[in-house]
């Protein structure tokens, strides 16, 4: 296993009316609970690879013992705050290395996208993968230096400036953009059989 790299899965437990919620009002809570809970799964089989070691990001934190998520990958709080102060701590609460961080909402992804995005930390600090709605289905950083001390501040979160607000909080620090890809927020983002 290449120690010196992580990918991160942000998860919410899959409890009805507490993951999903957008996607709750087109289909159902239970069915979003559901269709999470299997997303996930599924994500994790395909992502799982020597070239990486995954750690599951986990809200509530009474969820972090749970057999919901299979066992063998490390689990860390995403403890309180704003989704970017959750992804800053998961950042700093890894050992040292390239890291990488994605929800577990994004049906497409592949370890090619993942291997891109490392690959990208090769040659910047930082590295986005653009969502088609504004927003971002990967980030990650290369960690050789501190974080930026803004990062993730100010950002308008699940909107269209999503990322740009993202990009601006880098302070300087290179950055590359890796494929675009969808994650499912409402029904209409959800794969077509």
């Amino acid at each position: 296993m290449q120690a010196d790299q992580h990918l991160i899965v942000m998860v919410k437990f899959p409890a009805a009316g507490r993951v999903k919620t957008r996607l709750a009002k087109d289909i159902g809570r239970v069915a979003a609970a559901w269709w999470f809970r299997h997303q996930v799964r599924s994500l994790l089989r395909r992502l799982d690879d020597p070239r990486w070691q995954i750690w599951l990001s986990v809200a509530p934190d009474t969820a972090l013992e749970s057999s919901v998520w299979p066992l063998h990958f490390p689990r860390i709080s995403q403890g309180q705050g704003d989704l970017g102060a959750r992804m800053r701590g998961a950042f700093e609460a890894l050992p040292k290395g390239r890291a990488c961080l994605i929800g577990g909402d994004i049906p497409s992804v592949e370890k090619a996208h993942i291997s891109e995005a490392f690959a990208a930390l090769g040659r910047h600090e930082a590295v986005f993968g653009p969502a088609t709605d504004g927003g971002f289905w990967l980030t990650g950083f290369r960690r050789t230096r501190p974080l930026p001390p803004q990062l993730f501040e100010g950002v308008r979160w699940s909107s269209a400036q999503t990322l740009s607000d993202c990009l601006a909080t880098l302070q300087g620090q290179s950055c590359g953009l890796v494929a675009e890809l969808s994650d499912v927020d409402t029904a209409r983002d959800l794969p077509k059989p």
